[in-house]
């Protein structure tokens, strides 16, 4: 069974913004080998301070030693690793080194939709509110290509060290778009020509038997209460991720990765 195909792409993504771009940027506490170097590589975050802890390993000092080169160079601190524990969230595993960084600005949703081309994925969460589970699906968007990842303003996460240590390096390099209205940006997606499937394990297409191409919007339900009514509203179809009658449902990372996975691979094929 295949879906109709999406409408031919314009290269607006129609009036106004999807993104939410009004909240202050503030700053955050970033930490583990994979998150702070990601940071300290990422020319667009504006560093204040650079923390290592007394004995850490050889990676920490290398990804130490090679902020301390760069031009913006934050002042290196070392302090012992009690000390640098109290700087950040109770049980965050930072592996010796944290970077305190200005929060990403926002980024330009037309630009995205513009720059991107006909063949985008962008993923579009739906109250996924576990910073840990948007963490993993920025690590998955970014390994499958994912042009962009969707969230609304609110009763999502905010960009958190355990969000990007989650992520392992995938928030500096995946754009983040916070919309303040879900339902609208799911229609400036579909105006930018992106077709809308949602993620639903009682549906009765299987993402592969959609076989759906073009631009696609994968747009995906909360922890346990999946996908909302008005959310399905704006979806043009809705697809599942077959799963052995023995598991009732994969957890949402897990769900994203296969899915991302799938479309990608059907992309190759055509």
């Amino acid at each position: 069974m295949a879906v109709r195909k999406p409408p031919k792409s314009p290269r607006r993504a129609g009036r106004g913004k999807a993104g939410d771009r009004s909240s202050a940027r503030a700053d955050i506490w970033l930490y583990g080998l994979h998150a702070a170097g990601a940071v300290i590589a990422n020319p667009r975050r504006e560093l204040k301070r650079l923390v290592i802890a007394e004995g850490a390993g050889a990676a920490a000092k290398t990804v130490a030693d090679a902020a301390t080169l760069g031009a913006r160079r934050p002042p290196l601190e070392r302090l012992n690793r009690a000390a640098l524990a109290r700087l950040l969230p109770r049980g965050a595993i930072h592996q010796g080194l944290a970077v305190l960084a200005r929060a990403l600005a926002p980024p330009d949703w037309d630009a995205i939709a513009e720059g991107c081309g006909d063949e985008a994925v962008v993923v579009v969460l739906d109250r996924v509110t576990d910073p840990r589970n948007v963490g993993a699906i920025l690590r998955s968007a970014a390994a499958f290509g994912a042009a962009a990842v969707i969230l609304p303003g609110r009763h999502a996460p905010p960009e958190s060290g355990a969000l990007a240590k989650a992520a392992a390096g995938a928030l500096e390099s995946v754009p983040v778009i916070r919309a303040a209205n879900l339902a609208r940006a799911l229609d400036r997606l579909a105006e930018a020509g992106f077709w809308r499937l949602g993620l639903d394990a009682e549906a009765k297409p299987s993402l592969a038997e959609a076989r759906a191409d073009g631009r696609i919007a994968l747009v995906l339900g909360g922890e346990g209460s999946g996908l909302r009514r008005l959310t399905r509203a704006h979806c043009d179809a809705l697809v599942r991720v077959p799963v052995a009658a023995a598991v009732e449902s994969l957890n949402v990372s897990n769900a994203a990765a296969v899915a991302l996975y799938e479309l990608r691979r059907a992309d190759h094929e055509r």
